[in-house]
């Protein structure tokens, strides 16, 4: 089991990069792939990015790709989404989230994923 805590979040204007970082919990995070999700105000929650146990492989989201950069450290247990060019429709709640796997591959689905951290809020103004 693993236990997740998002923190970075803040409100920035548009144009501006943030930091997000989600520490896990436990001695196992390099069997666990990563995933970042968000969700605005009356929307439903959707994929951001994703990483791999080794985070040789990564995913992202069309509307991110090219401003968005997911990583890792599992010396420190902990997963980082680099975000630049933020714009106004990034706004929203960013949740980090992790899945154990025998392989070293990504998913976009959030119905793979079994723990979910509380959330970081991330607010970009126009």
């Amino acid at each position: 089991q693993v236990q997740l805590v998002e923190s970075g979040g803040r409100l920035v204007q548009a144009g501006a990069s943030l930091r997000v970082s989600c520490a896990a919990s436990g001695r196992t995070f390099s069997s666990y792939r990563m995933g970042w999700f968000r969700q605005a105000p009356g929307k439903e929650r959707e994929f951001v990015a994703a990483i791999s146990r080794s985070g040789g492989s990564t995913e992202y989201a069309d509307a991110v790709k090219g401003r968005f950069t997911i990583s890792r450290d599992n010396a420190k247990n902990t997963v980082y989404l680099q975000m630049n060019s933020l714009k106004p429709e990034d706004t929203g709640v960013y949740y980090c989230a992790a899945d154990w796997t025998g392989g070293d591959y990504v998913t976009r689905l959030a119905r793979s994923y079994d723990y979910w951290g509380q959330g970081t809020q991330v607010t970009v103004s126009s």
